[in-house]
């Protein structure tokens, strides 16, 4: 199974790449296939690579809904 997960974008950095943060975790990733890319913009990560722009309460609805499955596994 494929996962998508938004993050926000925190800087800007040469060649088509952006370091992003996800709950405290920063990565640089890849915004070349997304145009007008800003800092402060939400995107869709995966595999290190934004797929798409998203907006911030989509991005938040989905990430507590990411927090909420996660808290729900069992031991």
């Amino acid at each position: 199974m494929c996962l998508a997960i938004p993050a926000q974008v925190t800087e800007l950095l040469d060649d088509g790449m952006a370091r992003i943060d996800l709950d405290g975790v920063s990565k640089a990733i890849s915004v070349a296939l997304v145009e007008n890319v800003a800092v402060g913009d939400f995107v869709v990560v995966h595999v290190g690579y934004a797929l798409s722009k998203i907006d911030a309460e989509e991005a938040e609805r989905t990430l507590a809904l990411l927090r909420e499955a996660a808290s729900m596994e069992s031991p």
